[in-house]
């Protein structure tokens, strides 16, 4: 067996078809193959690993060299897609091979992060990946938002295709990353192929010149729903300015979806507003997202609460040692602790990630077999890791 980085054509007759297998109809026809060859330019950028045996590929994994909002500062990410077998040569460990490789190699060329939508989350726990929220689907009707059809607020909509709109999306989603926390964004060679397809309107709300709000959508009929992709508010007057758009197609459309961030509250929004939430987890198919640090330095100079702790970090291929960890200057220190002196408390890597990623209190850790942490260290990482809900924004 050999693993080698594919580029380029090369993709055409290794990964692409393992992953067309593994999450598309299948077998595929002969047109669906040959769109294969437009996906070319939006992978120009991305780490692709394969594993061969008598030359045809038996496994594949691609890493997408992204950017995450961690705690309020940006940092490289490295976000995991097109994790595929050849039905021949599963549960072989091929897969483990492969993401060993690619996880080792993203780490060295810089990325402290790494996030991807699992196929099956108790495999991906094993790799130290966290669970993080799914973001929410919401459905209501355009009658129920009448109401805003009467009101005067300040500020304005832009209505575009997105292939005019996209610059002003994507400035607006790279003003999101610095942001919001969790947040991340596709490189400029993928991000453009929503651009490139031309298959949506774009929605923005505007307050002193400002994009403070955004949503591309699609209406699939007459009659039928107005699809939104997510939508992006910085504020209630920006995202009260979009549903009041969607308010005047009352007589078009019968429901409208959009997605939203997991702390969002559609619920709330309006009175009587007949509104239908869901965050659906199941596999395969619906899974939640997942993430972790690939290096303890991604704590350096986060934005930290008061609290000093020494943990260990046991069991993980790139989380390892003592660290003493001291945020009581507001700015969190990580120091590689070689005293000798016993840990506080004992970390897995995705104890620590859940932690920094904010999804998870202390407390939990030993409860689901993430650490060991007794209740004054409990309180100390408590105070340095507030919690905080991520919004992993990207689609995988």
């Amino acid at each position: 067996m050999t693993i080698r980085r594919v580029t380029a054509d090369d993709r055409l007759t290794t990964s692409f078809p393992l992953a067309a297998y593994a999450f598309e109809s299948s077998p595929l026809t002969a047109a669906r193959v040959e769109q294969f060859r437009d996906y070319l330019p939006y992978h120009q950028g991305n780490t692709t690993l394969v594993l061969e045996e008598g030359g045809e590929t038996r496994a594949a994994v691609t890493a997408i060299p992204m950017r995450q909002n961690l705690r309020g500062v940006v940092l490289p990410m490295a976000g995991v897609a097109g994790v595929a077998t050849h039905p021949l040569a599963r549960r072989q460990g091929h897969v483990r091979t492969l993401l060993h490789q690619l996880l080792d190699e993203m780490r060295d060329e810089g990325f402290r992060l790494s996030a991807l939508y699992p196929f099956r989350p108790s495999f991906y726990a094993r790799f130290g990946y966290t669970g993080l929220p799914k973001p929410r689907m919401v459905s209501f009707i355009p009658a129920d938002l009448g109401s805003l059809l009467r009101a005067e607020l300040p500020g304005e909509v832009g209505w575009e295709r997105i292939s005019a709109g996209y610059p002003a999306w994507r400035a607006f989603t790279e003003r999101c990353l610095t942001h919001r926390h969790g947040f991340s964004l596709f490189p400029d060679y993928r991000a453009v192929g929503l651009r490139d397809r031309d298959e949506h309107w774009l929605l923005t709300a505007r307050v002193d010149g400002e994009v403070t709000g955004a949503v591309a959508y699609r209406i699939d009929e007459h009659g039928g729903t107005l699809h939104g992709n997510e939508l992006l508010a910085t504020d209630p007057l920006s995202r009260t300015l979009l549903l009041q758009f969607f308010a005047r197609h009352v007589d078009q459309v019968e429901r409208v979806t959009v997605q939203v961030p997991p702390n969002e509250l559609p619920e709330l929004w309006l009175t009587d507003l007949d509104v239908h939430v869901d965050a659906r987890v199941g596999r395969p198919g619906s899974s939640a997202p997942m993430a972790r640090l690939l290096s303890v330095d991604a704590l350096s100079g986060l934005p930290s609460g008061p609290g000093r702790v020494r943990v260990e970090l046991t069991g993980d291929r790139w989380l390892t040692g003592t660290h003493l960890l001291d945020g009581t200057t507001g700015a969190l220190e990580v120091v590689d602790d070689r005293s000798g002196r016993a840990p506080t408390a004992t970390l897995t890597a995705a104890g620590l990630s859940a932690l920094a990623y904010g999804v998870l209190d202390p407390a939990e850790l030993p409860l689901r077999g993430l650490g060991e942490v007794p209740a004054d260290a409990a309180v100390e990482l408590r105070g340095i890791f507030p919690h905080r809900v991520p919004y992993l924004f990207a689609d995988f």
